[in-house]
């Protein structure tokens, strides 16, 4: 038999990260100690929202985040295995730098969107080298943070039902 103080007191509780809520969260991402990226309410950004389970944050990182409340912190450390990969050698090209021609200038650290010989696919591509004395660039296709630990320091600022609102998984 449940008590009237029992359902009450259930009522009151925080709700928990758990699969298809609605979460909001600041975070830090540091890479080797240092600072990548802050996304805080604290400092005026919006907390990152996404619906948990959807797939759009890694999924260790969802899982370390799980039945977490609002107000609760936890720093999660990932290996590259868990976040982005180990960075795949076979995924770095030389080409020709006549290829860029439409860019002014190509220098290394340069991003951009190269589509594939069949035209299906469309990847983020950075430049890593430029020889120019040969008139060739090496470009990387693996992500950014390949073969790199995660660290998050993560802040859940909101949980809620999305089911209840109407809540879609891209709003």
């Amino acid at each position: 038999m449940v008590t009237e103080a029992y359902a009450v007191r259930r009522e009151h509780a925080p709700a928990r990260i758990g699969p298809g809520k609605r979460v909001a969260i600041d975070y830090t991402l540091r890479t080797n100690g240092a600072i990548r990226h802050i996304r805080s309410s604290v400092w005026g950004d919006a907390p990152l929202e996404y619906r948990h389970g959807d797939g759009r944050l890694l999924p260790a990182l969802e899982r370390a985040l799980e039945g977490l409340a609002p107000g609760e912190q936890t720093v999660v450390t990932l290996s590259p295995a868990d976040a982005y990969g180990e960075r795949d050698h076979a995924l770095q090209q030389r080409l020709p730098a006549d290829v860029f021609g439409g860019a002014d200038q190509v220098d290394a650290g340069m991003c951009f969107l190269a589509q594939s010989e069949d035209g299906r696919h469309i990847e983020n591509v950075m430049v890593t080298e430029v020889d120019a004395e040969n008139g060739t660039v090496l470009v990387d296709t693996n992500h950014p943070l390949a073969g790199m630990t995660l660290e998050f320091d993560v802040t859940v600022v909101a949980v809620r039902d999305a089911e209840a609102e109407g809540v879609g998984p891209d709003r």
